[in-house]
């Protein structure tokens, strides 16, 4: 299989994670979307990254669509429950991170792409209450447990975690690691694994 994507992106980062945690081997093929020579289009219509391409050349895209498939190629750290109700509660928080990130990247995007004078501060604002609204229900839905579905490492950890890490990344004047100190010892417990510590954003 060939993963197409970039060090940055949290999503990419996020297939990288199920990736390695399901011991599944892979070719890493850099593509900067934003450049005027990207050829991310031959693979993805929709010119984003993560692109998952398999051995047939048939080409998966979405984050949310390639960890799902990968989850099911083997059995080795299952990180989706079998039942219904479990599995929806797990893509819920997955929903909830790959939010925030939306709500940020849309920050960023238009902080870095539009010229300053037609940038809109209204639109910023609304999208960064969507990033601190996502965060506070995060911390509520953790809690004090120790995963955020059910005590046990899954998808969910591997989202929020790409989320938390992203943040820390672009946005660090977030003050997300004081506002929650339980997000901040789950991000630093997921920062232990090789999984996280190989895939740092840079």
């Amino acid at each position: 299989m060939k993963l197409i994507g970039s060090l940055t992106s949290p999503y990419v980062r996020k297939v990288r994670i199920v990736m390695a945690e399901k011991k599944l081997d892979f070719v890493l093929t850099l593509e900067n979307v934003w450049a005027d020579d990207t050829t991310i289009h031959a693979a993805n219509p929709l010119g984003k990254v993560p692109c998952l391409v398999m051995e047939d050349g048939n080409a998966m895209y979405d984050s949310r669509v390639i960890v799902d498939y990968l989850d099911n190629l083997t059995p080795v750290c299952k990180l989706l429950p079998a039942t219904s109700r479990d599995r929806a509660a797990v893509k819920c928080w997955e929903a909830l991170a790959d939010g925030v990130l939306d709500a940020a990247i849309l920050v960023r995007l238009e902080r870095t792409l539009r010229p300053p004078e037609l940038q809109s501060q209204t639109w910023i604002d609304r999208q960064m209450r969507k990033v601190h609204a996502g965060l506070a229900a995060m911390s509520a839905g953790l809690g004090e447990t120790a995963f955020c579905c059910d005590s046990h490492y899954s998808l969910a950890d591997v989202a929020v975690g790409c989320a938390l890490g992203w943040l820390s990344f672009r946005f660090p004047e977030i003050e997300w690691r004081g506002d929650y100190p339980n997000l901040l010892k789950l991000y630093d417990k997921l920062s232990e694994r090789p999984s996280f510590r190989d895939t740092v954003p840079q």
